[in-house]
């Protein structure tokens, strides 16, 4: 059949700019670290460009988007992708054809687990990573993809995400947040960030990936895709000039990081709601993911807790509130295939949207932190001091960033 072009190409585009990201991830992180540990950190990023493109096309994506089974995982339809041809429609958009939602799938499915890595930066040894990689896309980010957008039991009940708040950013904040309790404190805390110019390329690099990741979640170029466009430069916007305020209010001087750092949050908050909400609920959106994420990021720091680079408090935090604020804030005078929240007198599709994210954000800690004991009783978990004291780069990888 004739797809159309303008969609078809819109989506190979969206496609590309969320592939862009987790290079993003991967400077944004490198940055963070301290010297001897940027490569390393890089690296867990990038090797999921690989390795979870393998699992998405071997099994991934037909237990995400395969036939529904009991509401809990995909079929075998799709199995090592059998039973795609070239001509073959998406079903849920028949203007684009499926390998490209397989393509454009399969870009969230890499970026998330490496949202992850942030949390137990400079202490995990590569090959207990790879298998927690591996384990955590097989029993988390695969069924959660089905359970949401996949036909599961959350679609089913009514729970909505438009481009991933309950799917990405609440389920890795909250896995990052058991890593940080199961591993531990770092023994050597290098000076870090160690490269503020890397951090903020990283954040314009992610910055312009989520607009194929927000508004490319419509699947299709309509009036949706071009208000969840703007919906996320609104938020991040304001999000970033707000954390800024905060900063000048706390510290008397406007920071750099915190004008990056807010620039997230905002991104993150916004990402479940951006096309199922006005633009004026994106601003307000944005105001509050920095005061909420500012306030998670202080807890953390005055509780102890060694999330080196605030996946939590970010990315989880983030997303968390941006589906509850989803549920306040929905409304079908902006998408008809939406819902009406709170304020539009939802008050059962608010309730729906924040049952889903507490039992996944749960779900996810729990998984993370059994997976976490288990590896660490088939192999090494956490580098020795002595190697945590040389730096990873040099101990994991025998390559240095920086002579």
């Amino acid at each position: 059949m004739a797809f159309d072009t303008g969609s078809t190409a819109f989506m190979l585009v969206a496609t590309s700019l969320v592939m862009l990201m987790t290079p993003g991830l991967a400077f944004f992180y490198g940055g963070l670290v301290g010297r001897k540990n940027t490569l390393t950190i890089m690296m867990q990023s990038f090797v999921s460009l690989g390795w979870t493109t393998i699992l998405w096309v071997t099994v991934g994506f037909t237990m995400a988007f395969g036939h529904d089974v009991h509401g809990i995982i995909g079929g075998a339809d799709y199995l090592f992708l059998n039973n795609i041809s070239v001509g073959m429609p998406f079903p849920g958009n028949e203007q684009i054809p499926m390998i490209l939602f397989i393509a454009y799938q399969m870009m969230f499915a890499v970026i998330t687990p490496a949202l992850i890595t942030g949390a137990f930066a400079d202490r995990v040894k590569f090959r207990a990573y790879m298998i927690f990689l591996t384990a955590w896309l097989l029993f988390v980010y695969f069924p959660l993809t089905h359970w949401v957008w996949g036909g599961g039991f959350l679609a089913q009940w009514g729970v909505l995400d438009f481009a991933g708040g309950i799917v990405v950013h609440a389920s890795a904040g909250f896995a990052a947040l058991a890593a940080v309790f199961f591993i531990g404190k770092r023994k050597f805390v290098q000076p870090g960030p160690h490269s503020i110019p890397m951090v903020a390329l990283g954040t314009a690099l992610l910055w312009f990936g989520w607009y194929g990741f927000n508004a490319g979640s419509e699947l299709r170029v309509d009036e949706v895709t071009a208000i969840a466009f703007l919906n996320t430069d609104i938020a991040a916007s304001f999000a970033a000039i707000t954390w800024l305020i905060i900063e000048v209010i706390r510290a008397g001087k406007p920071k750099s990081l915190g004008f990056l750092t807010g620039a997230v949050a905002g991104l993150a908050t916004i990402t479940p709601a951006a096309g199922y909400v006005t633009l004026q609920s994106a601003m307000i959106i944005g105001i509050t993911a920095s005061l909420v994420s500012y306030l998670a990021v202080e807890f953390k720091n005055s509780r102890g807790w060694d999330d080196a680079l605030d996946v939590w408090g970010v990315h989880g935090v983030g997303g968390f509130l941006g589906v509850f604020l989803l549920g306040i804030f929905a409304t079908t005078s902006v998408n008809p295939n939406g819902a009406n929240g709170l304020l539009y007198g939802g008050a059962a599709f608010f309730g729906k949207e924040a049952a889903a994210v507490i039992f996944v954000s749960i779900y996810a800690f729990l998984f993370t932190y059994v997976a976490l004991y288990i590896i660490g009783k088939i192999t090494q978990l956490r580098v020795s001091e002595e190697e945590e004291k040389m730096g990873l780069d040099e101990s994991e990888f025998g390559e240095i960033a920086y002579e």
